[in-house]
């Protein structure tokens, strides 16, 4: 998302120029909304508030077993402790997943359980993880809208009123074919021609809605594509630089869906999860599928790498940013990554290494 407060200055001043636009004030019906005295004033940062070791706050990650959710929850915990954290999905965790703390199923589509949820666990801050991504939403678009509209919905009325601290990612399909692709900058035009994206840029605005018409403490974060070892590709368009490296260790064969050219902005997970609860893009690195695949024929000299373009999937990454303009983030809160294509290609087959090893020794 584009830096709240530039965006809400900008807005002002395109309304309040408007001449004789004849305009009724906006309004939106919301369920019963009040404020809670916990609330953090808008210009808090995530990382910046303190808190003493018997007012650590609550937190609540939905689609918690998802590419992003099971490290936040990791990293948070650390912080924060182990039962301050709860992680919800609507599907069944992992034995090594549940036994790592608080875990509570919850869908975002039922709006009074997550209710329940919210009120009996004091939670305090919300981390909303539930999407349908990019090349699986456009098989399901009904399911995609309901997901990631209608919960984002639920989420919103739900953290305006008990006063919660609203975290809601954003991503590089916000963007679509007419925005600035190479750099992308934090603010410029944003038609999407997915349903993923196009409810991504309605999340951003309903944000910032709820941000003035209520005083939602809410933040957002664009990421790039995001690579991560432990978990398997979710359906999302930049997954195939997850894909190749499993292909890779299991057959030494791998077919992509993109062409061989195609630059997107991507991340390996820990610089995303140390960079969460900002508010601008961020970006690492940016790299075509060739440029991915010759750097890890570096370390698998024998990996086969053949292209079988999915339409769809190619259609969407050519409409998405080549690279992300992240100067903000790296100016005004000196956000640095430490993953170049190089470290990220050899921290994936480490770990993989040995997940092989102790697979074959079991």
């Amino acid at each position: 998302m584009a830096v709240i407060r530039t965006l809400s200055k900008v807005a002002k001043q395109a309304l309040l120029s408007t001449p004789g636009c004849g305009c009724q004030p906006l309004t939106v019906a919301v369920r019963n909304i009040s404020f809670s005295p916990r609330q953090v004033t808008s210009d808090a940062s995530f990382h910046s508030v303190s808190f003493s070791e018997t007012d650590h706050p609550k937190v609540l990650i939905t689609g918690g077993l998802g590419q992003l959710g099971v490290g936040l929850a990791k990293l948070l915990r650390k912080r924060f402790g182990k039962n301050n954290v709860i992680l919800s999905d609507i599907r069944k965790p992992p034995s090594n997943v549940f036994h790592s703390g608080p875990f509570i199923y919850s869908d975002i589509l039922d709006y009074k359980n997550l209710r329940e949820i919210v009120v009996n666990n004091r939670i305090t801050w919300l981390v909303h993880y539930s999407a349908l991504l990019s090349a699986v939403g456009e098989a399901n678009v009904a399911l995609a809208r309901s997901v990631n509209i209608t919960g984002l919905h639920n989420i919103l009325d739900i953290a305006a009123e008990h006063g919660l601290r609203l975290f809601v990612p954003s991503t590089i399909g916000a963007f679509g074919p007419t925005s600035p692709r190479n750099p992308t900058p934090d603010l410029c035009v944003q038609r999407p021609r997915t349903i993923y994206g196009v409810s991504k840029v309605h999340a951003e605005l309903m944000g910032e809605y709820y941000h003035h018409r209520y005083g939602l403490d809410f933040r957002c974060l664009r990421y790039p594509g995001i690579i991560s070892a432990d978990s398997m590709p979710g359906g999302g368009t930049t997954d195939y630089a997850v894909q190749i490296f499993h292909d890779a260790i299991k057959t030494g064969k791998f077919e992509c869906n993109l062409r061989p050219d195609t630059r997107l902005p991507m991340m390996y997970i820990d610089d995303c999860l140390r960079a969460t609860m900002r508010t601008y893009n961020i970006n690492a690195m940016s790299f075509t599928p060739e440029e991915l695949a010759q750097e890890l024929q570096k370390q698998m000299p024998e990996l086969e790498v053949t292209y079988d373009v999915d339409l769809v999937r190619q259609a969407i990454a050519d409409s998405w940013p080549m690279n992300f303009d992240d100067s903000n983030a790296r100016k005004d809160w000196g956000w640095k990554h430490d993953y170049d294509l190089p470290e990220l290609v050899q921290t994936m087959l480490n770990y993989f290494g040995v997940e092989t090893l102790m697979a074959r020794a079991n």
